[in-house]
């Protein structure tokens, strides 16, 4: 049975498929101007959800690298201070040392015990160092100095190590415990109460054995090296884990791009493509369209 094909028919079909070929070109015209695949999720949304997908990574890497960041930056600061400890105590040995010698006169051991009392007040100083106005050697205790000025004391106790996010899960300790440094083995023996009674026994205070002071300030000394070999063991972690989520970022970065950014060169292609099939299906509508209906469309 012949099927009767009516002029109504040819015209339906005719703007049917003018419409497809016009949502073609205008998907065409937006990747190009837009540069990506999908203007909107439906477009395709399994390209869409891979793209949330490999944002909501990205936006996760870059609270990462901050966390790392801020972990180098905190074991930095906390290197540079025990550097500077390192080197003060040092000095107060060259002046214990020197002290020692019997050649030296009273005079010469008072002046040596108030330079002892100015090292010690500056190693008060660096005991307090802070980033951003949190003191590095409190523990959590971060806003409260962890050395009184005024009593020339030690004074706190905190033993919580400041964690930092740097994997999903993964936490590692970004400061060094200001007791494991500077009240070894306790506060009243620590390196405040060593420089203490050093400065008495070269004042000449009797009662104070400057040789067995000279033992623990070599122990002290021990100390904050063993303690500056853990911080830079952290901070290679630190970078090794630094270059990775770069490398991280930089492998999601182009997933994503594979993923949404549209082939340029393949676009453009398309668009002329789908140009030249709009301009031959307006040329066969123009002698399958009655003349009155091709006027109206122009």
């Amino acid at each position: 049975m012949t099927v009767r094909v009516t002029q109504s028919m040819l015209n339906r079909t005719f703007l049917q498929n003018l419409s497809r070929n016009l949502a073609s070109l205008d998907k065409l015209q937006n990747q190009l101007s837009s540069g990506r695949k999908i203007a909107k999720p439906s477009d395709d949304p399994v390209v869409a959800v891979r793209g949330m997908t490999y944002r909501s990574a990205l936006v996760e890497i870059e609270q990462f690298k901050r966390n790392v960041d801020e972990g180098l930056t905190w074991l930095e600061t906390t290197d540079k201070a025990l550097d500077e400890a390192t080197n003060l105590l040092q000095r107060a040995r060259e002046l214990l040392v020197h002290g020692l010698n019997g050649a030296m006169t009273t005079e010469d051991r008072a002046a040596m015990a108030k330079e002892i009392a100015q090292i010690k007040e500056q190693l008060g100083n660096v005991a307090n160092t802070a980033v951003a106005g949190r003191y590095i050697f409190a523990g959590t205790d971060t806003k409260n100095p962890p050395y009184d000025a005024q009593t020339g004391t030690w004074v706190n106790q905190n033993g919580q190590d400041i964690l930092v996010e740097i994997g999903k899960g993964i936490y590692l300790p970004i400061n060094v415990l200001g007791k494991d440094v500077f009240a070894v083995p306790d506060a009243a023996n620590g390196i405040f109460g060593v420089l203490d009674a050093i400065a008495r026994g070269l004042g000449g205070d009797a009662t104070v054995d400057l040789n067995v002071q000279l033992g623990k300030l070599d122990d002290q000394l021990d100390n904050l090296l063993a303690v500056r070999a853990t911080v830079g063991a952290r901070m290679n972690r630190f970078e090794l884990i630094q270059s990775r989520l770069e490398a991280d970022e930089v492998n999601v970065t182009r997933l994503l791009s594979k993923e949404e950014d549209a082939d340029m060169a393949e676009v453009i292609t398309n668009l002329k493509t789908a140009e030249n099939v709009y301009r031959a299906a307006l040329a066969a509508g123009a002698r399958i369209i009655q003349p009155s209906l091709v006027d109206f469309l122009r």
